[in-house]
């Protein structure tokens, strides 16, 4: 019985080979066409991106930072670009969307703000950092990713990429939340950033940790976009406020009403609600640990890991572990070589700053919608209330000029 079904599934099988191989002359062409294509799409991209060059400006902080992460948020509205690129742009020269990388790095527990971006875009970050912080510094810094080779002879590394725990509407535990908003004096401050901080802080010689968070402005998809589909995030949440309204309605009524909500619903729909006014960006965020074997400390996973849980609420939205180069057990992967692969991709993903483009394009993640109220909440330059001594503070503040200078 077993051989004769067996007999039958070759028998189909062959003569699927065989209607394959009399229709070639038709389906061939159509599926070189679109290799072809697709190939060129991707060649022509990532020479784009290559003559585009890019800059790495590390932002020094003075000894006060006054203003609250709302004006961060500014920042993240002035480097929202989405425009889309034509047909000859896109098809032909390779044009893609823009992208930045906002970096948190340790280097021995010293910590340090960067921005990376397109040459193109260098003035347009420098001059919205200044203009809401004008007594920070930016260099253009050598890159620190660049020094780093994979070599697991001497050295451990650890990577993970950052999920969302829920759907892309819900956002997560912000600034706002956090009464940073309303500018409080300092001693009454609670800035969830400074857990994170003191963590990058907490690392010592021979150990790194780098947070990269990778952002590009969202919008519909449109025919253009071929990479990266995705669609508009706002639809989603008025889904989700009728689903919540729907589901606090009292049996036998027809009509929904927000008196049936209950404080804690009306506070998830209010900050949906806000969440859906602001601009939006999709984004990445990717935790790269690595250590030299003599400092290697196993409990600095575990930091890194739970670096992000202040921004999580329970009802809302928060971060959890993504996929990292990591097998259960030794027969899933020989000799470490898949983790070896593995490790070196993420390693040149990460000095490229490459996730949506070519050449590393959505490499073992998806990418998720994240407002300028959320990033600014992840990445804003802290004040006073963060007292962690390795964040890097310029020495002297900065003054205007005495009015009675003579000519």
């Amino acid at each position: 019985m077993i051989a004769q079904s067996l007999s039958q599934l070759s028998g189909k099988f062959g003569e699927s080979i065989d209607l394959l191989a009399s229709t070639a002359l038709v389906w061939m062409p159509f599926l070189f066409s679109f290799v072809l294509f697709q190939t060129w799409i991707m060649y022509s991209r990532a020479k784009f991106i290559h003559a585009q060059g890019s800059v790495l400006l590390e932002i020094k902080l003075p000894q006060e930072i006054l203003q609250s992460p709302a004006a961060m948020e500014l920042v993240f509205v002035q480097l929202w670009q989405a425009r889309d690129p034509t047909y000859i742009e896109g098809y032909i020269k390779g044009e893609v969307r823009n992208w930045f990388s906002v970096e948190l790095v340790s280097i021995g527990g010293t910590i340090h703000f960067f921005v990376w971006t397109a040459k193109t875009f260098q003035r347009l970050v420098e001059t919205s950092i200044y203009a809401q912080y004008p007594t920070v510094e930016i260099y253009e810094a050598e890159d620190y990713a660049a020094k780093v080779y994979h070599d697991p002879e001497h050295f451990i590394y650890w990577f993970t990429y950052f999920k969302l725990t829920g759907k892309d509407a819900y956002p997560i535990k912000t600034y706002i939340d956090y009464g940073l908003d309303k500018n409080p004096e300092e001693e009454y401050k609670i800035d969830p950033l400074t857990s994170l901080l003191e963590y990058l802080g907490s690392l010592k010689k021979g150990e790194q940790t780098w947070i990269q968070i990778l952002i590009q402005a969202h919008r519909k998809t449109s025919w253009r976009d071929i990479t990266l589909p995705k669609d508009d995030w706002r639809k989603q949440i008025k889904d989700e406020i009728k689903k919540i309204i729907k589901e606090a309605q009292p049996e036998g009524t027809d009509k929904p009403s927000m008196l049936n909500l209950t404080e804690d619903k009306k506070d998830i729909i209010n900050a949906l609600e806000r969440s859906m006014g602001k601009f939006a960006f999709e984004t990445i965020i990717r935790g790269y640990y690595l250590a030299e074997k003599d400092a290697f400390k196993s409990v600095a996973i575990p930091g890194l890991i739970g670096c992000l849980r202040q921004f999580s609420a329970s009802n809302r939205n928060g971060f959890r572990l993504g996929k990292f180069s990591a097998f259960r057990y030794p027969w899933q992967d020989f000799r470490n070589l898949m983790k070896r692969i593995i490790e070196r991709r993420m390693l040149d993903s990460y000095k490229r700053r490459s996730f949506f483009n070519p050449p590393n394009k959505h490499y073992r993640a998806t990418p998720y919608i994240l407002t300028t109220e959320e990033l600014a909440t992840l990445f804003h330059f802290p004040g006073k209330i963060a007292a962690t001594p390795t964040v890097e503070r310029i020495p002297s503040k900065k003054g205007a000029a005495p009015t009675n200078l003579p000519i």
